[in-house]
């Protein structure tokens, strides 16, 4: 038996498994489970029945957590959902949104942007011009084809020098 066909399939089949677990944690933030939580009602253990456990989990205002769940990179849209002390789910949103990049100012902190946006696509660093930047996909209307880029570009400092949007060149007519 030729041992090259045999790693090619071995190669094939994890590839396949590879795929099927990203779609299996992008469909974890479904609308349809999106639909079934409800603010005031829904507990931490129904958010992390729907969801799984958070990407990250951050300190929010007055006791609260923010469980934060990316779509980031192939998704187009964050999740932050807030526990209150109660352990009820208070707040659930999607960050992606131009009112939210309105948000992400020069000057501030890494720290910060992540806290408003999530886990972004893709992290550049530029060393010879001293800055790294921080790519999010999203949608800016209803279809695919809608697809963007939001840029925060940080200093080497890791403060926000500036921002810009872009069409997603992976949905552009090669």
């Amino acid at each position: 038996m030729d041992k090259s066909h045999g790693r090619g399939r071995w190669t094939g089949w994890l590839l396949a498994a590879m795929l099927a677990t990203g779609l299996l944690v992008l469909a974890g933030c479904d609308p349809q489970r999106i639909s079934e939580l409800e603010e005031g009602v829904s507990t931490e253990a129904d958010v992390r029945a729907r969801f799984g456990d958070p990407q990250q989990v951050w300190e929010g205002p007055a006791g609260a957590r923010v469980f934060e769940y990316s779509q980031q990179p192939a998704g187009h849209r964050n999740y932050m959902i807030t526990i209150g002390t109660d352990g009820k789910m208070s707040a659930l949103r999607q960050v992606l949104t131009p009112e939210n990049f309105a948000k992400v100012r020069p000057g501030m902190k890494l720290e910060e942007v992540r806290r408003v946006l999530g886990k972004p696509m893709k992290v550049t660093p530029y060393p010879l011009k001293n800055e790294t930047h921080f790519d999010w996909r999203y949608l800016d209307g209803p279809n695919m084809a809608d697809s963007k880029i939001f840029t925060v570009v940080f200093d080497k400092d890791l403060y926000v020098a500036r921002t810009g949007s872009i069409i997603d060149p992976e949905v552009q007519p090669k």
